[in-house]
Formats: C-alpha cells, sequence, structure tokens
C-alpha cells in the first residue's frame, strides 16, 4: 500500500522522482504534441509504477526556442500544454494518489520575448529596463567587438547585438545559453523579488517543490573579465559565484514559510565536491543533481569513486544523495551503455557513434538495480522505465534541438531522447495520441510499438516489470530507506574482485550476525566472467534471466552486466 502523501515531511530524502518531459510523454487532444490532459490520462499508471513524485520541465508559455527553458510567462501555461487551471487540477489529483508535484523554475535567464526584455530592447542604452539584463556597449572604436569571450552552453558566442530603433548597431546583450535566452542581472532588486513570488504562486496551487535549472550561473561578475585559464573557486565570472548563496537562502526561507515546507532541488553541474555540498547547507537547498554518477562509464572503479565521493561530499551537510542515470539533455543508457565509451559528455556526441543495444539493454537493467539500492532519492526519465534507446536516425529536417544548430551540424542534438513515448503496440502514434491524430512533435521509430507499455505490461521479463519490482521493493525495504552503507570486497567469504560492485544497506555493522530481515546486499558484475553467489543467499530482485533467474532455483553465479539485490 502506498504511504499518504502527508506521511512523511522528509519524503525528499528518500524519494522516487519521475521526469515528465510534457511535449513527450502523452498527447491528449490529438495535435502531435504531449499536454497536460495526456499526463493526467497516465496518473494512474505513474502510481502503478510506484513513484513519489514528478518532476516537470517546463510548462509556461514559451517560443521554445530551447524546448521551453525559454519562458516568456511563469504564470502561465503554454497553450499548446493546456491552461493554468489544469495545472492546478493535475497538481491536485497526483497529490490524491500519493504523488508529489516539482516544477522547473529557470532564474538564469528569460525568453527574448518576455515582456521585461522586450520592454528593455523598446527602452534603450541606460534605461531602467535595461538594468535587469546585461547590456553592454562593444568594445572596438565602433562598438562591433563582443564585451567577453565567454562561450555559450550551446557553443559559440554568449553576446548578440542590438539594432537601435534608426537602424543602427546599439549594445550587445549577454545570453549563456542561446540568443533567445537573455541573462538576467541578479544584482538587480527587481529579480531578486520576481522570482520570489514566482516561488510563491506555484507553491499556493499546491507544487510541492521546485527544480532549478543551471542553479550555479545565475551571479556574473559585473566587471566581465575573461574566463581564466584555471579558475580558483568563486573566481570563475559566471560559474559559481559566492553571491549565490544568498539568493538560495532567501528562497530556502520562502520554502519553509508553508505549512508543508516546499523542496528546493539544485541543478549543479560542479567538478569541485566541497564547492557543490555549500548549496546543501541547511538554510539553502534540500538536494542537488548527481551528474558525475550519471556521466560516468559503465566501470566498477569509475563508478565506485562517484558513488563514494558523493557520499563522502553530502556527509558534511548530512544531505541526501541524488542518484540519475539520464535526463531530457543526455543519451539514453541503453544506447550509452552499449558503446565502447559509455561515458557521457555533450563535447562528444557525435552522429554515427556505434552501439550494441543487447548490451546495453542488459547493462540499463542491472544499473537500475544499482541505483535504486544506492542511500538518497532516485530519479527516472520518462521511457527509462521501459528501456527505450536513444533514437539515433531522426531525418535532419525533424531536429528541433539548438545545441544541433549551434554546432553547425555536427552535434546531433538532445531530440534522440525527446521522442513521444509509445503506449500501445498499434495506432497513429502508438498511443501517445488519439487514433487517427496528428503526427507526433518528433517522429517516432520502427519498431517503437514493440518497446511500449502496452507491449511491456503482461511480459515479467519486461524492462516495465523490472523496474515495478525494483521501486515496489525499494519502497517495502526498511534497509533502504536510511542512510546505512557499508562496501563489500567479499560475499560468504569468497572476493569479489575489482570488476565487481557489491555493497550492504540497513544494518552494516561488520559484527552484525542473526536476523537479517534489515539487511540488503546489492551486487553488479561489470566484468566478463561470472561471479559466485552464496547458495543460501535469499535473491529479491535479478536483473536478467541467465542463470536461473527465471526458475524456482535461486542463482548461483552473476553474470556479466547484471545484478542481484541478495538477503545475504
Amino acid at each position: 500500500m502506498r504511504e499518504p502523501a502527508a506521511a512523511s515531511p522528509d519524503w525528499w530524502r528518500s524519494a522516487v522522482i519521475y521526469q515528465v518531459y510534457v511535449r513527450s510523454f502523452a498527447d491528449g487532444n490529438g495535435d502531435g504534441t504531449g499536454d497536460l490532459a495526456g499526463v493526467r490520462q497516465h496518473l494512474g499508471y505513474l502510481r502503478d509504477l510506484g513513484v513519489d513524485a514528478i518532476w516537470f520541465t517546463p510548462w509556461y508559455v514559451s517560443p521554445l526556442a530551447d524546448g521551453g527553458y525559454d519562458v516568456a510567462d511563469y504564470r502561465a501555461i503554454d497553450p499548446q500544454f493546456g491552461t493554468l487551471a489544469e495545472a492546478e487540477q493535475l497538481i491536485a489529483e497526483a497529490r490524491d494518489l500519493g504523488i508529489r508535484t516539482i516544477i522547473d523554475v529557470v532564474p538564469n535567464h528569460v525568453s527574448s520575448e518576455h515582456e521585461w526584455f522586450k520592454a528593455a530592447l523598446a527602452a534603450g542604452p541606460g534605461s531602467p529596463e535595461r538594468e535587469r539584463f546585461w547590456f553592454h556597449p562593444g568594445k572596438g572604436e565602433d562598438g562591433s567587438e563582443i564585451p567577453t569571450r565567454w562561450v555559450s552552453e550551446f557553443q559559440g558566442s554568449t553576446w548578440t547585438r542590438t539594432t537601435n530603433p534608426d537602424g543602427t548597431p546599439g549594445e550587445w546583450y549577454l545570453h549563456v545559453f542561446a540568443p533567445e535566452q537573455p541573462d538576467l542581472n541578479w544584482n538587480h532588486p527587481d529579480v531578486r523579488r520576481e522570482h520570489e513570488d514566482i516561488l510563491r504562486f506555484w507553491f499556493d496551487r499546491g507544487a510541492a517543490g521546485i527544480r532549478i535549472d543551471s542553479a550555479a550561473q545565475l551571479v556574473k561578475d559585473p566587471a566581465l573579465p575573461e574566463v581564466p585559464a584555471h579558475p580558483g573557486p568563486g573566481e570563475h565570472p559566471h560559474v559559481d559565484r559566492d553571491e549565490l548563496h544568498d539568493i538560495y537562502r532567501g528562497w530556502r526561507a520562502v520554502a519553509d514559510s508553508y505549512e508543508e515546507p516546499r523542496v528546493l532541488v539544485g541543478e549543479v553541474w560542479l567538478a569541485d565536491r566541497a564547492r557543490f555540498a555549500q548549496y546543501l547547507r541547511p538554510d539553502e537547498m534540500h538536494t542537488a543533481f548527481n551528474f558525475d554518477f550519471m556521466a560516468r562509464p559503465w566501470d566498477a572503479k569509475a563508478l565506485r569513486e562517484s558513488v563514494q565521493t558523493t557520499l563522502d561530499a553530502h556527509a558534511p551537510v548530512a544531505a541526501p544523495a541524488t542518484w540519475v542515470l539520464s535526463n531530457h539533455d543526455v543519451t539514453r543508457p541503453v544506447t550509452r551503455y552499449g558503446r565502447e565509451d559509455s561515458s557521457f559528455a555533450f563535447t562528444a556526441k557525435r552522429f554515427g557513434t556505434p552501439t550494441d543495444l543487447e548490451t546495453g539493454r542488459r547493462r540499463a537493467r542491472a544499473a537500475a538495480l544499482l541505483s535504486a539500492a544506492l542511500p538518497g532519492s532516485l530519479y527516472l526519465y520518462q521511457g527509462d522505465e521501459l528501456g527505450l534507446p536513444e533514437v539515433e536516425d531522426l531525418p535532419l529536417d525533424a531536429i528541433q534541438d539548438p545545441m544541433h544548430f549551434r554546432s553547425d551540424g555536427v552535434d546531433p542534438g538532445r531530440d534522440g531522447c525527446r521522442v513521444p513515448l509509445p503506449w500501445t503496440r498499434g495506432g497513429t502514434s502508438h498511443g501517445f495520441g488519439p487514433d487517427g491524430g496528428a503526427q507526433p512533435w518528433l517522429p517516432q521509430p520502427h519498431g517503437w510499438g514493440e518497446v511500449s507499455v502496452e507491449a511491456q505490461s503482461d511480459d515479467e521479463t519486461s524492462v516495465l516489470a523490472l523496474y515495478r519490482r525494483v521501486l515496489a521493493t525499494r519502497r517495502a525495504e526498511p534497509a533502504l530507506h536510511g542512510e546505512a552503507f557499508r562496501w563489500l570486497d567479499s560475499l560468504g567469504g569468497v572476493a569479489l574482485g575489482d570488476d565487481v560492485l557489491a555493497f550492504r544497506r540497513g544494518d552494516t555493522r561488520d559484527d552484525a550476525h542473526g536476523d537479517d530481515d534489515g539487511v540488503l546486499t546489492c551486487v553488479v558484475n561489470l566484468g566478463t566472467e561470472d561471479v559466485p553467489l552464496p547458495a543460501d543467499a535469499e535473491v529479491l530482485l535479478h536483473s536478467g534471466t541467465p542463470h536461473g533467474a527465471d526458475t524456482s532455483e535461486p542463482p548461483t553465479r552473476l553474470a556479466p552486466d547484471t545484478a542481484v539485490w541478495l538477503r545475504a
């Protein structure tokens, strides 16, 4: 039975949070674009899957220059997705099913169609309206040289020049992302006040928390220096500035002012783990995304290092870690784990990179057990519970992601993990929309119906069935609810070797004996040889079918690229 949603005030410490990319989840009105009506139709599916919360990528009014991360109005739902009333109804309906709602806030920038930016362009140089952004004269006698050589997250320049009313070239404005996403000036009180009001707007409508996009990039050095070759802590001109922490302390005060405190989740990409942990102090964010784990290759040493480093970084601030295998920006695990280089980096994405999908599927199934057994919260990107691969053969004229175009066509972009979900074997769009409706906004590949929810629901060997068992067991096992964790280098008196990850959750004392009901052991074989398992161990979950996993006899050996949860 699912606990009532209000039963645990610290629900976020061990929650399973499902990411919904609205455009691609389900199309309720048949226009080819996912919408809130489609999400509402499938809330029962998410309840049965076993999630505790839904994180929605931006659903606000937007020109969609960057998939909704260019927000024009935070207090309105984009008409292609629905209405504000529908959003409020969805939040309430999900809560009735025991599912909380987390929404995205994008504080670094707004859309170039935002009223503030349109007013700034109209007002001209030196105006108060422009002070909310980063307008700056160019260098050189005629101002034709860019103010800095900062590089955009989407490659290329971070500055775009305006045109004066008389047609002459004007000032430049800063955009760390696309030109359609002008950066806000967080030194301006209007910017701070507006965002705290946005938080209250959605918290008052039942949102349980917010996910903060690009959380370490808001503040810029007003002197606009160039990026040093090796910036020290706090020395980067537009990443991880010390002033950020005062902003998030203000946000935490807003979140804590509610009878049921709201949750702040940061998207913080930082290699410096000590600096990362500062965002998780008790008066700042509750949790932050763990991108290091997601980007690591399928390698025991690399993953163990990432897990240990993550736990060590969170320990001083008593914050829970988060674990995620992919999201709407990252190559899906089934494809990524089948590659010779199974790590992830945006700069490495290229067309035609080969992958072995059979190997990728085995590893993705094992990774599901690995990530779900670690202490902290678990994020699941829509479609990963179906084992969907990255769609890498989208027609070039169908690609919409600006990362593709800003790379001059070298980077395939992120649309391959955003292809609309298959719900049924057949139909116009495999159940993404009503039969006979418009084609999905991105084309679905041949054979998409064979990995659909319908095709997998009654198949006990499917990825969907595995995820349902994983999440149900995770909820039911007391050992997985706390923070206790200990690495194991041997099992049943047998050394495991360097290619095996094994750890114990629950009572992790070396001298623990007797009743093992509160103890769970996770073993993952990342090597090329079978690993022996204790003959008397109780197998709770197995990621694959080899070695008796589908028989009444417990497996005695763990095959390569598989994982198991044991009572041992």
